[in-house]
């Protein structure tokens, strides 16, 4: 085990030194220049160029990156060009409420996804499957703002059982954590219909079932624990996209996370924040997979991490 993570170590370090370089050079590309953007249209070549020796752009790229990398290695994730504020507080004040969303988002999607897969699976070719299979084509098909903002008209305006936005209570969450939970729980259905479906088809189902062991310890011990493995890895992904922030959907509710930090900064050209944000998801992406290998031996004991 020790082994294991100090590899997997390694190559999380080597995927974000990768991903730091690669999303440094593209925002380096882009047709924009931060300097004029923080200066103001109204200021003056040479005050353009001051702020642009200010923020050290006015350096080779290379050199730029490498004095970021040397920062990075500190902790430091730098300041951002608009707010003048350290990036890793302004992430730090948004995370409590994305983390606090993509919580109620996993369990909403977990509890909808495996619930109706599992049903799905189990009533194979009935109504009920034919009807999950749609439902779930559905809302992964539909876009997120049409199912937050028809979730907002019904529950929100007509009804008037939820607020219509904002952060801080129960009532606040519940909309919000149900858009993306009927969106992810889609995903889940699906990928938990055909796991099931092909537990079933296992020897030792049949077996089970041939010993006289009774219908409900067969799903809970036999069925369940063997196709929730897929599921654990999906689980793992969706930590590191929450931890980016769902842009879309805090933005239809304003919620105060940390997609609506990123949007802001795409707006506003802020390469550090944009490099932050980018930074905190690849590490929540790299611990949600590492966490989802080391939980599938607890789940399945004959599977061994080497």
């Amino acid at each position: 085990m020790a082994g294991y993570l100090i590899r997997r170590l390694i190559q999380s370090l080597l995927i974000l030194i990768g991903i730091s370089f690669i999303t440094y050079i593209l925002l380096f590309l882009l047709p924009s220049d931060p300097a004029r953007q923080v200066a103001g249209r109204t200021a003056s070549v040479e005050q353009v160029e001051q702020v642009r020796a200010q923020l050290g752009l006015d350096k080779p790229v290379w050199q730029q990156y490498a004095v970021y990398l040397g920062k990075l290695a500190t902790g430091d994730l730098g300041r951002s060009y608009v707010q003048r504020s350290e990036v890793s507080a302004l992430i730090a004040s948004r995370l409590p409420a994305t983390l606090l969303l993509m919580v109620a988002a996993i369990l909403c999607e977990l509890a909808i996804g495996l619930t109706l897969g599992a049903l799905a699976a189990f009533k194979r070719n009935s109504a009920l499957d034919q009807g999950v299979m749609i439902g779930a084509f559905v809302f992964v098909s539909t876009p997120q703002f049409l199912v937050g903002y028809t979730l907002l008209y019904v529950f929100a305006v007509w009804l008037g059982w939820f607020p219509i936005g904002g952060y801080g209570t129960f009532s606040h969450l519940v909309l919000p954590a149900l858009t993306l939970g009927l969106l992810g729980g889609g995903w889940y259905a699906r990928m938990m219909r055909s796991s099931v479906i092909e537990v079933l088809r296992q020897d030792f189902v049949r077996t089970a079932r041939a010993k006289g062991l009774g219908r409900w310890r067969i799903i809970f011990v036999h069925i369940v624990p063997n196709a929730i493995l897929p599921i654990i890895a999906m689980i793992g992904i969706d930590i590191g996209l929450f931890m980016s922030g769902i842009v879309v959907v805090e933005s239809v509710f304003g919620w105060p996370g940390i997609g609506q930090l990123t949007w802001q900064a795409i707006q506003q050209q802020d390469i550090p924040i944009i490099m932050g944000v980018t930074l905190v998801s690849a590490c929540a992406i790299v611990l949600g997979n590492l966490l989802a290998d080391l939980a599938a031996p607890f789940v399945d004991p004959r599977i061994r991490l080497k």
